[in-house]
C-alpha cells in the first residue's frame, strides 16, 4: 500500500486453529497467494503443534502475534489454540458480522433461496456470555429473586446464569448495524425476547429503536426472537440488517447458514473500534479432521471479508467471484455439498477461476 512516497505492507496473523480447521486454512492461504497481495503474513503454529508449549507459552506466543498484526485471518478453536477470548473481549470487538448469501450452486435445502442475502449483526461482549453464573442459592441468599420470579420447585438447589444488557454495549452495536444497513438496503430489523424479558431483551430493542432514529432514511422493524427464527425459514428474503443480541444472534446465524447449505459456506468477522478479526462460523469440525474433505469456502469468504476491511476491494471481489464460478459450474464441490472432491481439490479450482 503507498502512503505518501512509502511503500508499506499490511501484516495479517494467521492462526490454523484445531482439528479440521488447519486443513481448511492450508487451502485457503494456497488460494490468497495468487491474488498477489500487499501482505506480510505471520504464521500460528496449528493446535497440535501449540499443544507442545504450556499453556502460558502458547498464550504469549499468539497474543504477541496478534498484537503486531493489523488484522488475524482465524480457523477455529477446540480449545488447544488460544486467542479466541483475547480477540473478542481483549480486543473489544463487539460486533460480530455473519454474511447469510446464497449462491447458484450452494445446496439449500429450502426449494426457493434464490433471494437469501442478508446480514446478522450479534452483540458480541454481553448477554448470556459475560460468564456470571452460580448455585441458585446464592442468588436467592442475595434477595435477587421478589414476588414476579417464577421459580421452579427445588430452585435452592439449582443454577444460574445471568444476562446483562448495558445501554453503552447496545448502543455502539446499533450504531454498527446502522451504518451498515444504509450502505445496503436501509433496512435494520431488531429482535430478541422482548415479550417475556422485558429488562433486558425489550430494553435491548428500546435502545435500538432510539438510535435508529438518528438515521434519516433507515426503515426500522422489530419482532419478537422466536417469530424472527420463522421468519428466517419462510420469508428469508425480506431480511436485510438483522440485529440480535449475543446468545440469539449465536442461534440464528446458524440457522441462517442452514438456510444456504449449511456452515461450509458461512464467514464471519468481528470487529472493535481499533480492530478486527475473520474466521469461518463452524468450528473445528473434529469429525472429519485429517480426511482432507473439509469445504474451504467459509474460512476463504471470511478472508474476502478480511480484505475489505484492509481496503483490498478489487482482490476480494476476484475472490467472491472465483469462489462464485466454481459453485456456478458444480463440477469440483466437497462432500457437504453434494460432490467429491477434497478440500485441496476445491482450492485447485479456484485458482483456476482466479
Amino acid at each position: 500500500v503507498e502512503v505518501g512516497n512509502v511503500i508499506t505492507s499490511i501484516r495479517v496473523c494467521v492462526i490454523p486453529g484445531d482439528d479440521a480447521a488447519p486443513e481448511a486454512m492450508r487451502a485457503s492461504l494456497r488460494v490468497l497467494d495468487c491474488l498477489d497481495l500487499p501482505i506480510d503474513w505471520d504464521y500460528v503454529p496449528p493446535g497440535r503443534d501449540l499443544a507442545e508449549l504450556c499453556t502460558a507459552e502458547r498464550e504469549a506466543l499468539v497474543h504477541g502475534q496478534i498484537d503486531a498484526s493489523d488484522t488475524v485471518l482465524f480457523g477455529a478453536t477446540n480449545g488447544t489454540t488460544p486467542g479466541a477470548r483475547y480477540m473478542r473481549w481483549g480486543k473489544l470487538t463487539f460486533a460480530n458480522v455473519r454474511p447469510i448469501q446464497w449462491r447458484p450452486g450452494f445446496r439449500s435445502p429450502l426449494r426457493e433461496a434464490e433471494e437469501i442475502d442478508y446480514v446478522i449483526v450479534r452483540e458480541n461482549l454481553e448477554d448470556m456470555y459475560v460468564g456470571v453464573m452460580g448455585e441458585a442459592k446464592d442468588l436467592l441468599k442475595a434477595g435477587l429473586a421478589d414476588v414476579r420470579s417464577r421459580l421452579p420447585i427445588g430452585a435452592e438447589d439449582g443454577r444460574f446464569a445471568a444476562k446483562i444488557i448495558t445501554r453503552p454495549g447496545t448502543e455502539q452495536v446499533t450504531r454498527f448495524a446502522c451504518e451498515l444497513a444504509l450502505q445496503r438496503n436501509a433496512k435494520l430489523t431488531v429482535s430478541a425476547k422482548t415479550n417475556m424479558l422485558p429488562a433486558t431483551d425489550r430494553w435491548f430493542c428500546e435502545i435500538a429503536r432510539e438510535i435508529a432514529q438518528d438515521y434519516a432514511g433507515l426503515e426500522y422493524e422489530e419482532f419478537i426472537v422466536d417469530d424472527m427464527a420463522h421468519r428466517l425459514v419462510i420469508r428469508p428474503q425480506d431480511i436485510d440488517v438483522l440485529l440480535l443480541p449475543n446468545l440469539y444472534g449465536d442461534v440464528l446465524s446458524d440457522l441462517g447458514a442452514g438456510t444456504i447449505g449449511g456452515l461450509g459456506l458461512a464467514p464471519s468477522g468481528c470487529y472493535g473500534n481499533e480492530f478486527a478479526y475473520f474466521e469461518s462460523a463452524h468450528g473445528t469440525a473434529p469429525d472429519i479432521a485429517g480426511m482432507g474433505i473439509i469445504n474451504p469456502t467459509a474460512t476463504l469468504l471470511s478472508a474476502a471479508m478480511m480484505l475489505r476491511y484492509l481496503d483490498l476491494n478489487t482482490a476480494a471481489d476476484r475472490l467472491n467471484n472465483a469462489i462464485g464460478n466454481v459453485y456456478l459450474s458444480g463440477s469440483v464441490l466437497t462432500p457437504d455439498q453434494g460432490g467429491d472432491a477434497g478440500t485441496e481439490n476445491f482450492a485447485d479450482a479456484v485458482i483456476g477461476a482466479l
